[in-house]
């Protein structure tokens, strides 16, 4: 069942966190790479940049993971690089906050998130957030961990 993962899964991956055990189970389990589009790279390389400035972590295990999120990219067995049609997926996304988000409340990244999962023709949403599972159930994807 093909997977796509919210940015939160994949920092969870990255950032020692209360989700982070959960994740790398999941990856465990499934044992393929999940899709890493553009939009994943600003939102998981801010998040790890962001870790250094709350005091999560120092500059020097960020750019430690920054370079094993490369290197886990080149060999393809973590994530593998997901180009995306942009005006798909925002049209997904305009049309899935239309139909759902006056009683969801889904902010603008999840929506993306979840319209680009549509758009890869993916089964299952990966994802710690509370709305986006809500919505991603509402369009009938699984959702795990």
């Amino acid at each position: 069942m093909k997977a796509y993962a919210d940015s939160s899964f994949i920092v969870a991956l990255y950032v020692q966190q209360q989700s982070s055990p959960k994740a790398i189970a999941f990856m465990e389990r499934y044992g393929q790479a999940l899709p890493f589009t553009p939009w994943h790279r600003l939102e998981v390389r801010n998040a790890l940049r962001l870790a250094v400035c709350q005091q999560l972590m120092d500059s020097l295990q960020a750019k430690t993971q920054l370079k094993q999120m490369d290197a886990d990219l080149k060999a393809e067995a973590l994530l593998v690089h997901q180009p995306i049609d942009w005006t798909d997926v925002l049209r997904e996304a305009e049309k899935l906050g239309a139909n759902h988000n006056e009683t969801i409340g889904c902010r603008s990244a999840g929506l993306f998130h979840i319209a680009a999962a549509v758009q890869l023709g993916c089964e299952q949403f990966l994802t710690f957030d509370i709305k986006q599972t809500a919505l991603a159930k509402a369009v009938g994807l699984a959702v795990k961990p």
